[in-house]
């Protein structure tokens, strides 16, 4: 097994639902980003790093924003690497790169997977990378012993569903609306229907849904049928509106970033304790 699958396996025996969190790499500045992901370590039971790219086409406008001024630093896919084996030198956390297909081809497929592995990282999501065209990429990720992440979503139909479980390694990633991230939810029920009919295909692989997660509430409303979530947007916009005050200090953006990951995870221990003192 992997580090990846050790550890979703490990959150699932105790009884508990996974979180990954997402991060660009290389915002909200290239010397940000490490202290960023230590800090979300407070929560997270896996990390996604995102690789800036210039057309993120499955992103809402906050994970835009961040690969823009990613990539306005100069920010590289060479970078994400380092980022990932300077973490690995402090954490056993698994750690995800999560990006589109076009930079990866540029750098060459092998070597690509290759250096990925090298860094200490234990995957890929690739969400413009169909079935179909991605032997290639699974082939190379196999053989330097990365997982590869699938996505899923509303519309995605059965067989289709089935296909993906056989393929994927890790997890299967469930989007819970057809649209972008940072996007509302929608329908509860809705998404829970659907989620339920994944659940019941799903049978290789944990099932994590992800996509209009910005409450530890929210996630505990969706997580009825999988085995975890993914939120992505809801942590962009946090850093980014911490690091746009200049009231605070450096120690206290990361605080407040390390607060809300350990409250998405386990909800406001603090203001519980409160309600029922």
């Amino acid at each position: 097994m992997s580090r990846l699958s050790d550890t979703l396996d490990a959150v699932r025996r105790r009884g508990d639902k996974a979180l990954g969190l997402f991060l660009t790499n290389g915002f909200p500045t290239p010397q940000d980003t490490l202290p960023l992901l230590h800090a979300l370590d407070a929560g997270a039971d896996f990390i996604e790093l995102g690789m800036p790219f210039s057309d993120p086409l499955g992103e809402g406008l906050p994970i835009q924003r961040s690969s823009a001024r990613a990539l306005s630093h100069g920010v590289r896919m060479d970078d994400a690497f380092r980022t990932a084996e300077q973490f690995r030198a402090q954490s056993e956390t698994p750690i995800l790169l999560m990006g589109y297909i076009n930079p990866i081809f540029r750098y060459g497929v092998s070597n690509f997977c290759r250096a990925a592995r090298s860094s200490g990282i234990d995957g890929l999501i690739l969400p413009d990378l169909p079935p179909e065209e991605s032997a290639l990429v699974d082939e190379a990720a196999r053989g330097a012993g990365l997982d590869r992440v699938y996505l899923i979503a509303p519309n995605t139909p059965d067989e289709r569903l089935k296909t993906i479980d056989s393929l994927a390694s890790g997890f299967v990633y469930a989007v819970s609306i057809t649209g972008l991230t940072g996007s509302g939810l929608g329908s509860v029920e809705a998404v829970s229907a659907y989620l339920q009919r994944a659940r019941g295909l799903v049978q290789r692989n944990p099932l994590l849904v992800g996509f209009g997660i910005n409450t530890h509430a929210d996630a505990m409303r969706l997580t009825r049928h999988t085995d975890g979530f993914i939120v992505g947007s809801a942590i962009v916009q946090r850093v980014e509106s911490l690091w746009s005050d200049a009231s605070l200090t450096p120690a206290e953006r990361l605080d407040q970033v390390r607060h809300f990951a350990h409250t998405l995870k386990y909800g406001d221990v603090e203001a519980t304790a409160r309600t029922n003192g």
